[in-house]
């Protein structure tokens, strides 16, 4: 017994204050599922509505509810209009006996109405607002004169009200009975669809109107939790919106409530704007604003039982569940709860994309192993099943019907078979006719000796045909597994970028907010979505700064300070009027730039040149310069070359390794034509950030790196693209550094001048002598030395690029920030 005690008597722990927290949910999961299921599934929600519209009078005699609600309910859940329109029935029986019999009257004569119109009306839902303004008229028209009441004008005008509230009801009951019946809600609701639900809530509410209790009226207090819900959860502007609708309702209702409307629109303006002091603060904003609206009103003497019934309302908003508001406030535009919910959206359509692409990608992994294994194959296997398939074809039309078959294939067969295989080999060396020993030994053990020769002559003609075709395929599994490997690889890294998230850098944006502020900028807010080194990427808003450069001059020199590297502005939206704000992106600077100069021109001055050239921005950093030399000279040259520098640039911008970017394009231009017109490709990829630059060379000329008074030749052996389907692509590196020269130029220009038999040292010699470091010049003056030594005539097409490597100096220098900041903090 003491044990128990002690136990009971012991803290409870953490984790089974975590345990009961799981019960209390589950079970509120659990009730909310059953509540949802037996309103919903059952059509209890449709009884309670029904009911209470069935209670629902304006004016003392409108009944302009009853029939627009049960002609939705039929038209859309028509297996729940039985419920509906007995609970709309039995509601007016609570009111009075006529009012029972009016709604009957009006259901039936609708029933009547629709099933003759129906072959009239294709579209119901655009003729069910006429046919329920059709159906109120005439029941109130016929009531009236049952009645024995002469039709004046008051009943005519009673009639026509009371048709065109529920012409104007049936549309707004269409739009919110969806809404509140539905189990899954949409995305986010639209301000015009919360109207509607608020105009069938406070339609609802007006059948309250008389259920009272110590002079208190349940209508008020609903009305109130329900403005005071709603401003809590979307703000001061959904609380007035709501509270004016109910109100205005109500007070139709009852002329005696019009100051309702006044209340509720102010209690949901200050509940509102109050929402940030949580429950509370809202509770206070219904508060004090059905106390000053009811002194206004209707004085003191009605100020207790405002105030009762108002605490009553509070009392329900406080017991309501932070997750029935959670739920709401997920489809009520401008919430927080909204905002997180489409980011979430967001973040599983971002997480599916990624998904779908890493299975492309997988596929296409998968794909390029496939057909990898094609060649992977054992060798020696693969050889000796040729020379036994070989030797087979050979001893079918030979050996078959031989005297000496027997001898030969079963007791000799090692014998027979070593002279035959040795045969094979040499006859496809073409050694076979030299070696007179070998033939002599032939002859004796073989009795059809030459046409065994013969036989195999021949046969090796197809064998080495079927050899090559072979090799042929193999090289183009080989080249298309290395190609689906290289999209793989750039989905991989597409897929990535997809689930990259902007980081949290809070510590840095305040630091920066600190700094610029400190130092007398304006800032009004930071946004840091990447931090890392050579790609930084920041957002800021400032104040209209007139157009006086205060981005380029003061805030990115100082964010270079405060990050350790060069920023600059990337883009930049002014405001277009004082009291706006600019909007600026700033970025890391490349450490290198590149500029460039061309000389080209066509062979004996013509205008289409065979050369094609492109300087290309590959987008990550990294530059590009290529030029293309279409084998012979005019306009086939030039389509070919200038087909390979779009082919490539193409390829290279989608983030293709270099290597299978060439081979790519060479497979396509080997298979795309049976001419012999090739092209050759000189490609130089430098990166802005380290300096390091590869050249890939492919059956072009040398290109030159010119460092001063030193020349580095650069160079690499293959044949030009489209003659052969596979080569191995050379890819030489080199650093440059800053000053650098890099001369590229295509064969009209390196083999162009005349009496000369060391190309290397010629080219050498003309950079050494140039003294100027602008790229177009030098470019200028090697295109003149080499017409120079032509005598003036253009014997070839003629191209040459100049590139200058130089150091990306900022056009501002960086502002020492740091010191601002650490000065705050002391200070």
């Amino acid at each position: 017994m003491e044990k128990v005690e002690r136990r009971l008597m012991e803290p409870i722990s953490e984790l089974n204050i975590e345990r009961t927290q799981q019960v209390v949910n589950r079970f509120y999961h659990r009730l909310s599922a059953r509540l949802q299921l037996l309103l919903l599934h059952k059509g209890l929600v449709y009884v309670l509505i029904g009911f209470l519209l069935g209670r629902a009078m304006i004016l003392t005699e409108v009944l302009p509810f009853a029939l627009p609600f049960f002609g939705a309910v039929f038209l859309m859940k028509k297996d729940k209009a039985l419920l509906a329109g007995l609970s709309l029935i039995a509601g007016g029986l609570t009111i009075s006996y006529e009012v029972s019999i009016l709604i009957a009257v009006s259901l039936m004569l609708f029933l009547v109405v629709n099933k003759l119109t129906t072959f009239v009306y294709k579209d119901k839902l655009k003729a069910l607002p006429f046919l329920v303004f059709l159906t109120i008229a005439m029941t109130r028209l016929s009531f009236f004169y049952i009645s024995g009441s002469s039709l004046t004008l008051y009943e005519y005008m009673m009639a026509g009200v009371e048709s065109g509230l529920a012409f104007i009801l049936t549309l707004i009951f269409l739009q919110s009975i969806p809404l509140i019946s539905a189990r899954k809600y949409k995305q986010s609701l639209k301000i015009e669809e919360i109207i509607c639900i608020m105009i069938l809530l406070a339609s609802v509410m007006t059948g309250l109107v008389g259920v009272t209790y110590q002079d208190l009226q349940a209508e008020h207090v609903i009305s109130r939790y329900i403005v005071l819900l709603f401003a809590f959860i979307g703000g001061s502007s959904i609380g007035c919106t709501v509270g004016v609708v109910t109100g205005l309702i109500l007070s139709l209702a009852n002329v005696g409530n019009l100051y309702q409307m006044s209340l509720l629109a102010f209690s949901g303006l200050l509940g509102g704007l109050l929402k940030e002091g949580q429950k509370l603060g809202a509770a206070i904003g219904l508060l004090i604003g059905s106390v000053l609206i009811s002194l206004y009103g209707e004085g003191s003497a009605e100020l207790l039982k405002t105030l009762i019934e108002s605490m009553i309302a509070i009392l329900l908003f406080l017991l309501t569940p932070k997750s029935i508001t959670s739920r709401l406030a997920k489809h009520i535009p401008g919430t927080n709860e909204h905002a997180q919910e489409q980011q979430q959206y967001v973040r599983k359509i971002r997480d599916v994309t990624a998904h779908r692409v890493d299975q492309f990608s997988q596929v296409f992994h998968a794909l390029s192993e496939s057909f990898a294994t094609f060649y992977e194959k054992n060798e020696d296997k693969s050889d000796q099943r040729e020379t036994d398939l070989f030797l087979s074809s050979i001893t079918e039309s030979t050996c078959q019907n031989c005297f000496k078959k027997e001898k030969c294939w079963v007791e000799n067969f090692d014998k027979t078979y070593d002279y035959m295989q040795r045969i094979m080999l040499e006859s496809k060396e073409g050694i076979y006719q030299n070696n007179l020993k070998l033939k002599k030994d032939f002859q004796r053990h073989c009795s059809k000796s030459k046409q065994v020769e013969e036989a195999i002559d021949q046969e090796i003609n197809y064998f080495q045909a079927n050899q090559r075709i072979k090799k042929e395929v193999q090289e183009s599994r080989r080249l298309v597994a290395e190609q689906l490997l290289g999209v793989s690889h750039v989905m991989e890294d597409f897929s990535k970028e997809i689930k990259r998230e902007r980081e949290n850098h809070f510590v840095q944006e305040e630091q920066i907010l600190d700094a610029l502020q400190n130092f007398g900028i304006e800032i009004m807010h930071v946004d840091i979505f990447n931090l890392e080194q050579g790609n930084v990427d920041i957002e800021m808003s400032i104040p209209f700064c007139n157009g006086h450069g205060e981005c380029e001059k003061i805030i990115a020199p100082m964010l270079s300070d405060i990050l350790e590297e060069s920023i600059i502005v990337k883009q930049e939206e002014c405001a277009t009027y004082p009291n706006g704000f600019c909007h600026v992106s700033f970025g890391s600077s490349k450490a290198y730039r590149v500029d460039n100069g061309v000389a080209h021109a066509a062979k004996g001055g013509g205008l289409v040149s065979g050369d094609s050239y492109s300087m290309i921005e590959l987008g990550v950093g990294k530059y590009a310069v290529a030029i293309s030399d279409g084998m012979g000279n005019g306009v086939r040259a030039h389509l070919e070359s200038n087909e390979t520098i779009k082919l490539l640039q193409k390829i290279l911008q989608s983030g293709i390794e270099e290597k299978v970017a060439i081979k790519t394009i060479n497979s396509i231009l080997s298979l795309r034509t049976t001419d012999e017109i090739f092209s050759t490709l000189d490609l130089a990829i430098v990166d802005l950030q380290d300096g390091q630059c590869k050249f890939l060379k492919i059956g072009s000329t040398p290109s030159f790196v010119k460092r001063g008074d030193k020349i580095i030749k650069i160079q690499a052996s293959n044949l030009p693209m489209g003659i052969v389907d596979d080569f191995d692509v050379d890819v030489v590196g080199e650093q440059l550094k800053a000053g650098d020269l890099l001369i590229m130029m295509s064969d009209g220009i390196f083999e162009g001048p005349k009496h000369v038999e060391n190309y290397d040292l010629w080219m050498k010699r003309k950079l050494t002598e140039i003294i100027t470091e602008d790229p177009q010049e030098v470019a200028d003056i090697i295109m003149e030395e080499v017409i120079r030594t032509r005598a003036g005539k253009i014997e070839d097409d003629m191209t040459v690029v100049v590139s200058k490597i130089e150091h990306n100096t900022p056009k501002w220098a960086s502002i020492p920030a740091t010191k601002y900041y650490e000065a705050n903090k002391t200070g």
